[in-house]
């Protein structure tokens, strides 16, 4: 029995598209069951030079479909598609995901109940290993002292079986693009995703953004997804190690104050240099590159991340409706403790 939509918020499921139509004709089917009827389905194609839009008009005509002239990258390309989106919800899907049919009522109705919350996702486990937690989102995003992303069931490349260990819903720093559900209102109001990224960590420095205004991120287990993964882009490819070093550098940057900024840019140098030494020894000479032209990227247009901090500062004070939301932030060294203290789980922390 469907919940009935006379008391839902309305929500846009915007699933971005680049040249994906096996993933769409997989996958689209279970998004197209989920058990919420007051919900749109988008398809925001972003430049497909396959037959992705014929396929789409072909085999799900009830799908809404945003043609972006371009492959504007996962940031800018969601930006772009959500301008023409007009909805209460908005939930950004990876196009490689499987939902299951009751995922997104607990994640709305957890949202409704707590107005300081922002953004939402569920529990992400990896579609070819069911059991197990998957590497983008897993039970929730956190950060350590020195800003490394890691997950509730995933450490850096450590994915735990999920057993229930946690299904509490709760606050955390950063909801998955994988399936990231978000205020629309306040997507649009923090100017969304920093198209500057292309693609990885926008999601994280959009949550940081708005935490820092007081609002709240969670992540509730009850809903449920099984994500394939590296759809698009590889975890170990030297690309994705270029965005995810200079985008780092970005994030960091604009949210955290001067005062940290002096200690942890040089920490945070020592260890990508930490970071080159183990990709030599394991022979990965196209990563050391990557990190390389990463850091290049970030130094050699500092001007324009300095006048885009002050630009987000200035959206963040003139929204805010509380103090700094610290929630899902982790006092101690990520690092330290998965390479040297072998703390492999996140109940180990």
């Amino acid at each position: 029995m469907h919940p009935n939509p006379s008391f839902l918020p309305e929500v846009a499921t915007v699933i971005l598209n680049y040249n994906g139509k096996d993933y769409l004709r997989q996958f689209l089917p279970s998004v197209l069951e989920t058990n919420y009827p007051n919900h749109q389905i988008i398809v925001a194609d972003n430049g497909s030079t396959d037959d992705s839009i014929t396929f789409l008009k072909n085999e799900f005509p009830t799908v809404r479909i945003i043609e972006l002239p371009e492959n504007l990258g996962f940031a800018a390309g969601y930006n772009k598609a959500i301008e023409c989106v007009d909805s209460d919800y908005l939930v950004l899907l990876n196009s490689d995901v499987e939902v299951t049919p009751n995922w997104l009522l607990p994640m709305i109705t957890h949202l409704e109940q707590q107005p300081k919350l922002a953004a939402a996702q569920p529990k992400i486990r990896a579609f070819h290993q069911k059991e197990y937690f998957e590497h983008a989102g897993a039970a929730g995003g956190y950060i350590d002292r020195l800003i490394y992303p890691f997950c509730r069931g995933r450490i850096f490349e450590t994915c735990e079986k999920d057993n229930g260990q946690y299904d509490t819903t709760q606050e955390i720093f950063w909801a998955s693009g994988a399936a990231f559900v978000v205020k629309t209102a306040l997507f649009k109001t923090f100017d969304g995703f920093d198209g500057g990224y292309f693609a990885h960590m926008e999601e994280i420095d959009l949550c940081w953004r708005m935490k820092r205004a007081g609002y709240g991120i969670a992540v509730v287990p009850e809903s449920v997804v099984y994500h394939v993964g590296g759809g698009t882009l590889d975890y170990s490819s030297p690309n994705k190690v270029y965005l995810n070093f200079r985008n780092r550098l970005r994030t960091v940057f604009k949210n955290e104050s001067i005062s940290t900024l002096v200690w942890l840019f040089p920490i945070i140098l020592i260890i990508d240099g930490l970071a080159v030494f183990k990709f030599l020894l394991d022979g990965k000479f196209r990563s050391i590159w990557a990190i390389i032209r990463g850091h290049w990227s970030f130094f050699f247009s500092i001007f324009t991340w300095i006048n885009k901090r002050k630009y987000y500062n200035k959206i963040i004070k003139n929204n805010r409706v509380g103090e700094p939301n610290n929630e899902g932030r982790y006092n101690r060294s990520v690092v330290w403790k998965y390479y040297v203290a072998g703390k492999k789980r996140f109940s180990q922390l």
